[in-house]
């Protein structure tokens, strides 16, 4: 595939970066060759005049001391961060983002858009109405290119989905407002199933957990903590790896047990209706699902609902 110009130039000013730092830490190490011998008679004339002063050598073996122990302390805490990185590579976690960052969300989405071109998107969450809806979201431009999409949100009419929202004690977070979340996200969903995307739908009635979304071998993670906005919380970010012994096998096995959970049931898009089926694929049921007052919402009536990460 020919790579644009902007690739190509970046991959230039990276070997010549490369070039040039090893080029400096050449000409370092000649320097500090060629400057030995002088550094030696400086020291040797140094020493001669200070080696009866009391006080000065007082001072010059505590200011050793002083930088003998920084020196020791920060070899310590390499050494302990080298390990948790050893173990944090062992359990497949490649990047922690920090959301209150302000800088962590532009690097978010564009990390995102590059896992998951070409790719299938598996993801839970709650309405999906911030990282699907809205045109910065994360998942929006990642449905538009992805090969296909499983998405298992929270049903909006559910006892927990009441829970969820009163638990964040803000005004402006309802029922409704969780409603109108999800129906904006299904009608988004189903245009882009006009277009032949092929993205399937699941509705479950428990207490959410976990914002998870699956791009090929990345997994990003956020848990959803009662009382607290998910905005608030750190994401995580894990690799796949051949070992099998890091967290993302763990939590694609999370995403497949709901996934094929038979009472969490499928979201028919032509007849607006729930679908339970049973181990075989064949249907069990159906229930219709209505989005009551929240479907008749005008768009003025929505301009109040502002894009959050749910």
């Amino acid at each position: 595939m020919d790579k644009g110009p902007v690739s190509r130039l970046h991959e230039v000013l990276t070997e010549v970066s490369a070039l040039a730092f090893h080029a400096v830490v050449v000409l370092l190490s000649a320097g500090i060759a060629w400057s030995l011998p002088n550094i030696a008679r400086q020291f040797l004339a140094f020493w001669s005049r200070v080696e009866h002063e009391q006080i000065l050598l007082l001072t010059i073996e505590v200011g050793v001391a002083l930088a003998l122990i920084m020196i020791s302390n920060y070899m310590w805490r390499a050494f302990k961060d080298r390990r948790q990185a050893v173990m944090a590579r062992g359990a497949g976690l490649v990047s922690f983002f920090p959301l209150h960052d302000p800088g962590a969300g532009k690097t978010i989405r564009e990390l995102k858009r590059q896992q998951s071109l070409g790719r299938s998107v598996l993801a839970i969450g709650v309405t999906g109405h911030g990282t699907v809806v809205d045109d910065k979201a994360e998942l929006h431009a990642l449905l538009e290119t992805c090969l296909e999409a499983k998405l298992i949100l929270l049903n909006p009419f559910s006892e927990e989905a009441a829970r969820r929202a009163q638990s964040l004690s803000q005004p402006d977070i309802s029922p409704d407002r969780l409603r109108q979340e999800l129906h904006d996200t299904i009608a988004l969903i189903k245009r882009l199933r006009a277009s032949g995307k092929v993205i399937r739908l699941k509705l479950y009635s428990d207490r959410p957990h976990l914002r998870m979304v699956i791009l090929g071998d990345y997994l990003w993670l956020q848990h959803y903590p009662t009382g607290l906005d998910i905005r608030w919380m750190p994401e995580y970010v894990f690799q796949h790896n051949l070992n099998h012994h890091g967290l993302y096998t763990l939590f694609y096995q999370y995403f497949t047990k709901r996934w094929e959970n038979q009472e969490i049931p499928e979201y028919d898009f032509q007849t607006d209706e729930l679908v339970y089926r049973t181990r075989n694929g064949g249907e069990l049921r159906r229930e219709s699902f209505g989005f009551g007052d929240a479907a008749e919402l005008t768009a003025p009536d929505a301009a109040w609902l502002e894009p959050s990460r749910r």
